[in-house]
């Protein structure tokens, strides 16, 4: 499918220049283009891999002189991840789109599905399911009794969703993530040994024999709408009150959400983060990944953490934090400042 210089330009809300009429077929980097390629050209270092590629047509800064690389149209953007998020959408198609229901999917009879909704082969949709408009559901997908899912869903292969979730509308799942699984919460008859460790901070009186006990997971899995979830992701049901997932969060590959976990509206969760249990987190929280969060502690709205953090106590609002333990960002530079200077200082002061 084509789409002319001038239709795209609409899509990204920025203007064009030269020939609107001008179709193209698809978006590339300037070296890899053809003549059906609309070229990705906003720096000076792929301004200038436009004359390795055929393209016609280009994304550029506002400003760039588009005549002067030998081009029949340009569109002007001025904050360029912004303007790919918007390409790329406009160029997207939804895998599986518009395929209907597989034969070989097990959808109870109680179950609303609606009769535009794409349903891959071997689906199971329990009793008293909800499924919203425009649903696109994989492969091998399995959502338990009672769970509701708003309109637009995107559900990759393999994802399992367990019984009684809620989820909004707009809600996009890669392949391999699990919803909605119990809580890893134990207990001991009485006081366990690791209980006396963190109250004593690392001392043990006495080694105890004991075993363990399931505390059983009543809650469920709370979620917004516009939330999206990357692959072999794992969200547990709370114990008792609901885990918790925001409007328009967003959650990478690979992340661990214990029960009761509450998260704000607006984060940014990257790959590999575990967040243990009844944690809550703010607002437009961005944890990069690696990142820790200890039990039974608040991170403030705003708050920032960089690659493996690991934050133990309450985060309040708007601090950046950095390193193990997790610290302000300036003071975790000048500790590793102190750090690197410490041999030196060492031999200067051993003499």
């Amino acid at each position: 499918m084509s789409y002319s210089i001038a239709e795209i330009a609409n899509a990204l809300s920025a203007k064009y220049v030269g020939d609107g009429t001008l179709r193209v077929t698809n978006a590339s980097e300037p070296v890899d283009s053809d003549v059906n390629s609309l070229a990705l050209a906003m720096s000076d270092k792929y301004c200038l891999d436009l004359a390795s590629g055929e393209a016609r047509a280009a994304v550029l800064l506002t400003g760039t002189s588009w005549n002067e690389l030998g081009l029949s149209a340009a569109i002007l953007i001025d904050r360029p991840r912004h303007a790919i998020s918007k390409l790329t959408k406009f160029f997207y198609k939804t895998p599986g789109s518009n395929s209907g229901i597989h034969p070989t999917s097990v959808i109870d009879k109680s179950a609303r599905v609606q009769e535009d909704a794409s349903i891959g082969a071997f689906v199971c949709i329990g009793s008293d399911v909800e499924i919203g408009f425009g649903a696109n559901i994989g492969s091998h997908v399995s959502i338990g009794n009672h769970t509701k899912i708003g309109k637009n869903s995107i559900i990759g292969n393999g994802v399992h969703i367990e019984e009684g979730i809620i989820i909004g509308d707009n809600f996009r799942v890669q392949s391999g993530s699990v919803i909605g699984s119990d809580g890893f919460s134990f207990v001991t008859k009485d006081e366990a040994d690791v209980e006396g460790v963190r109250k004593n901070l690392g001392k043990r009186d006495k080694l105890n024999e004991q075993t363990w006990l399931r505390i059983y997971s009543l809650g469920s899995v709370k979620i917004g709408s516009d939330v999206e979830l990357g692959s072999n992701v794992s969200i547990d049901r709370g114990t008792i009150r609901n885990t918790v997932i925001g409007n328009r969060t967003k959650i990478d590959n690979l992340v661990h959400i214990g029960h009761n976990v509450r998260i704000g509206d607006d984060c940014l969760i990257c790959g590999q983060v575990g967040i243990a249990g009844s944690s809550e987190i703010g607002n437009r929280v961005i944890l990069g990944g690696q990142c820790g969060v200890n039990d039974n502690i608040f991170v403030g709205d705003d708050v920032i953490a960089g690659g493996a953090t690991k934050i133990f106590t309450n985060a309040p609002k708007g601090r950046v934090l950095l390193g193990y333990p997790g610290v302000k960002m300036e003071t975790h530079i000048e500790m590793q400042k102190a750090l690197r200077r410490l041999p030196r200082f060492m031999r200067k002061n051993s003499k």
